[in-house]
């Protein structure tokens, strides 16, 4: 696999069949069975830790115990909340409701 995800076809085909699902048992669907039940709970991990961060409320290390994450993921996951590709903050902006602008205002 190269290093550039960008580069590579598989990923790209990847991200267009996750845009063609419709709902949330269609997702769950192809996720088990892409997925190893690690895999998903790793990433269902990563998105409480982001959600937890996003509101702003509570320590890493209040996090990391409520979670059963380690430190170091919460910090991994708040790094790239900081400073990703916006991925985590846009999922967080349309579920809070909140459009950037109001976040912004917030901050």
């Amino acid at each position: 696999m190269t290093k550039d995800p960008s580069k590579d076809n598989r990923i790209e085909a990847l991200y267009a069949a996750l845009t063609d699902l419709r709902d949330a048992a269609e997702t769950r669907a192809f996720l088990f069975d892409l997925c190893t039940p690690q895999e998903i709970v790793a990433m269902a991990e990563r998105w409480e830790i982001a959600r937890l961060l996003y509101a702003g409320k509570r320590s890493y290390r209040e996090i990391a115990a409520q979670t059963g994450a380690s430190t170091a993921t919460v910090s991994r996951v708040a790094r790239f909340l900081k400073s990703g590709a916006d991925g985590y903050r846009m999922m967080l902006d349309r579920s809070s409701g909140e459009t950037p602008a109001q976040r912004e205002k917030k901050q």
